[in-house]
C-alpha cells in the first residue's frame, strides 16, 4: 500500500522546511518572502540556495536543485521517499501506514541489527581468549587502558577461518546473513563462507541512538589494508557515518576534533578530549560535515602531518565551513599524528596546541608558503599567485586585508599591490561569472533541455508548451476545465516528465484535494522535483488565464500536427476544435 496523498499533506503542513534545512544551511540573507544560504548540494561562495516557508519549498539558482521538504531530505541524506518520510514523520510525532515491503524491509533492517549487536559482544569477548593474545599486546603497545576497552566495545577477531561465523550460526542466523551484513564472505566451496574480520583488532561503528551499524577492524601484523571497514549495507554506510560520534556528540569542549585514524581518536578520549571523531576509511565527505555540524558548530582538524594528511585536510575545510562550521586546523610539529603527540607531549600540550590552531585560513596560506620557495623571485611571485587566487575567494573585506597584510608580509612586498592584485582576480572572475551565465541563458537548446541528463525532452519546440501549460496549472489548478475543454490529455506529452506531474495535479484535483507545490513534489523525484521548481521561478509573462492555457495547447498540437507520423485521431480533434472556434462556437476572451 503506497503512502496515502492525505498523509504526506498533513505531514508537509506540520513540517516547517526553514527548521530543516537551517540543519545543514545556515539561513542568513532574506528577500522578500524568501531565506537564503549556501547551497548544499555544490560549492559556491555568494548565496543562492533560497527556501519559501509559505510554499514550503527550496530553489538554488546556481545549481537548480529544488523541490519541497521531502526532496531536500532524500537529496541530503541520500535517502529513499519511505525513508525520507519516516524521518520527517518521527520528528513531527506521526507514524506512517506500512505495506507489506516496508514491514519486510524494517525486520530486515531490525534482524541485521540485531545480528551486528551480537557479532560487537563476540568480538569484545574474544578479546579475553588465549586466541586474542597479539590483540591484547596491540593495545597495551598502544598504552590504551581496560576503561577505554570497555568504553569503546573494542573487539578482537583472531586469526582464524570461520570463528565468527560458526558463533553466529549457533545463536540462529544464517551465512546469508552474515553475507549480507558485511561479516562473512561466500567461498568458491559450494554453500561454504568464511569470516571477513580475520587477525584483527576490531572497533564497532555505532551510531548515536546506540545501534551497531558496522565494524572497524586494525591489522595485528603487516599486511593491507591497515583497517577495514564493513562494505554498505541496509544498516551502514560509510560515508553517511563518523566512528565515535555516538561518544562525542555530547561534547564539552565545545569543539570537535575531527582524526584520521580509529586509534587517534580512542587516544584522545582517554585523553580526556571528548569530541574526538574519525571518518571511516575513506576521504571526508559532505555527509558527514552536516553530521559534525548536527552537535557542535566548531571543529578542529587534526589530521596527521604528513603530505597526505594536508592533502586531506585542505579537501575537508570547505565542506565543514559550508555547513557554518569554524574551522581550525592542527599543526602536530614533530609528531606524526595525534597519538603519536600525546605521547611524547601530553594532554596539556594538545590542549595548548589545539589553543593556538590556526584559522582554516591562516593553515591554507601556511601550507601554500611551504610549497613555494621563498627565498627565490620565481617562489615568491608563485606564493603569491596561489595566495591572492585565495583572497579573492573571500566574501569579507577586512578577512582579504587582514590576510593580506600576512601575504605582503611573507612575500616581502607591499600590502598595496597584494590589495590590487587580489581586486584584479577579484574582477575577472565577476566577468567569468557573467559570461558563463549568459552564454547558458542565451543558448536555445539550454533553455528548455535540463541539465540533469535523466530528463531529457525529445521535442524541445513541444516541450516549451508542456512546461508552460505544467506551469499555469500548478499557479492556477481551476485551468484543468479548460484542458478537460479542450479534450486534452496525458497522452499529447511527448516527455515522461510533464505527463507524471499532470497525472499527479489531475489525480489530486480529481480527489478533491489542494495542489500546493510542495505535495506536488513529494510524489517526484529528486531531479523531477528540481525541475519543476526550476519552471516555477519563470513566471508567465501572460496572466495565468484561460486563454493562456489554450495558446500552450494549441502550441502542443501545432507541434503533433506538422509532425511527420501525427496521430489521426489527434488530427481529428485538431481540426474540430478548429472549427469550433472559427464558427464562434466557444470564443473565449
Amino acid at each position: 500500500m503506497p503512502i496515502p496523498d492525505s498523509f504526506i499533506d498533513e505531514l508537509v503542513g506540520r513540517t516547517d522546511i526553514t527548521e530543516i534545512v537551517s540543519g545543514y544551511v545556515k539561513l542568513t540573507k532574506r528577500s522578500g518572502g524568501n531565506m537564503f544560504g549556501l547551497c548544499p548540494f555544490h560549492s559556491e561562495k555568494t548565496p543562492s540556495f533560497s527556501v519559501n516557508a509559505d510554499k514550503q519549498i527550496y530553489y538554488c539558482f546556481g545549481c537548480n536543485k529544488g523541490g519541497g521538504v521531502v526532496n531536500f531530505v532524500m537529496s541530503a541524506e541520500n535517502m529513499s521517499f519511505r525513508d525520507a518520510v519516516e524521518f520527517l514523520a518521527n520528528r513531527a510525532g506521526m507514524s506512517v501506514p506500512l505495506d507489506d515491503t516496508s514491514d519486510e524491509l524494517a525486520g530486515k533492517r531490525k534482524r541485521m541489527l540485531e545480528l551486528n549487536r551480537d557479532a560487537a559482544r563476540h568480538f569484545f569477548e574474544m578479546l579475553r581468549s588465549p586466541l586474542a593474545e597479539p590483540a591484547r599486546k596491540y593495545l597495551s603497545k598502544r598504552g590504551i587502558s581496560k576503561e577505554t576497552v570497555l568504553r569503546f566495545g573494542i573487539g578482537a577477531a583472531p586469526d582464524s577461518w570461520d570463528l565468527m561465523l560458526n558463533a553466529m550460526t549457533a545463536k540462529g542466523y544464517s551465512k546469508q546473513e552474515l553475507i549480507e551484513a558485511g561479516l562473512a564472505r561466500s567461498s568458491r566451496k559450494e554453500g561454504g563462507a568464511y569470516d571477513i574480520f580475520r587477525n584483527r583488532l576490531i572497533f564497532p561503528i555505532i551510531d548515536v541512538r546506540g545501534n551497531v551499524l558496522g565494524f572497524s577492524g586494525r591489522i595485528l601484523s603487516d599486511g593491507e589494508p591497515k583497517y577495514l571497514n564493513s562494505p554498505d549495507t541496509l544498516v551502514f554506510n560509510k560515508s553517511n557515518n563518523l566512528f565515535a560520534l555516538n561518544l562525542a556528540k555530547k561534547i564539552k569542549q565545545g569543539a570537535f576534533i575531527l582524526a584520521e585514524g580509529n586509534i587517534d581518536v580512542v587516544a584522545l578520549h582517554q585523553a580526556g578530549f571528548d569530541g574526538a571523531v574519525a571518518s571511516l576509511g575513506t576521504a571526508f565527505t559532505t555527509q558527514q560535515a552536516r553530521l559534525l555540524s548536527r552537535y557542535a558548530k566548531n571543529v578542529v582538524i587534526a589530521f596527521d602531518s604528513d603530505e597526505a594528511g594536508r592533502r586531506a585536510a585542505l579537501r575537508a575545510i570547505p565542506l565543514l565551513e559550508k555547513t557554518g562550521m569554524s574551522v581550525r586546523v592542527l599543526s602536530l610539529d614533530d609528531a606524526k599524528d595525534p597519538d603519536e603527540f600525546l605521547k611524547k607531549h601530553g594532554m596539556d600540550s594538545f590542549r595548548r596546541l589545539i589553543e593556538r590552531s590556526e584559522n582554516h585560513i591562516e593553515y591554507r596560506l601556511i601550507v601554500i608558503e611551504n610549497n613555494s620557495d621563498m627565498s627565490t623571485d620565481e617562489g615568491r611571485l608563485s606564493y603569491i599567485a596561489a595566495a591572492t587566487e585565495l583572497l579573492a575567494d573571500l566574501e569579507s573585506r577586512p578577512e582579504r586585508e587582514v590576510y593580506g597584510v600576512y601575504v605582503a608580509k611573507a612575500a616581502g612586498v607591499s600590502v598595496e599591490s597584494i590589495a590590487a592584485e587580489v581586486e584584479r582576480i577579484e574582477r575577472i572572475k565577476k566577468t567569468r561569472r557573467k559570461k558563463e551565465y549568459e552564454r547558458q541563458t542565451t543558448r536555445p537548446a539550454s533553455a528548455i533541455q535540463p541539465k540533469d541528463r535523466t530528463i531529457r525532452y525529445p521535442d524541445e519546440f513541444s516541450a516549451a508548451g508542456e512546461e508552460g501549460l505544467l506551469r499555469c496549472l500548478v499557479l492556477n489548478p481551476p485551468l484543468i476545465k479548460t484542458i478537460a475543454d479542450m479534450g486534452f490529455s496525458q497522452d499529447e506529452f511527448t516527455s515522461r516528465f510533464p505527463a507524471k506531474v499532470f497525472e499527479i495535479i489531475s489525480e489530486r484535483l480529481a480527489e478533491g484535494l489542494d495542489v500546493p507545490e510542495a505535495a506536488i513534489m513529494a510524489k517526484l523525484e529528486p531531479e523531477e522535483a528540481s525541475r519543476l521548481t526550476h519552471l516555477l521561478q519563470s513566471p508567465e509573462s501572460l496572466p495565468q488565464s484561460d486563454r493562456t492555457m489554450r495558446d500552450y495547447i494549441e502550441k502542443i498540437r501545432a507541434r503533433k500536427y506538422s509532425s511527420g507520423n501525427p496521430d489521426k485521431e489527434m488530427l481529428l480533434a485538431i481540426k474540430q476544435y478548429r472549427e469550433n472556434k472559427d464558427t464562434g462556437g466557444n470564443q473565449h476572451e
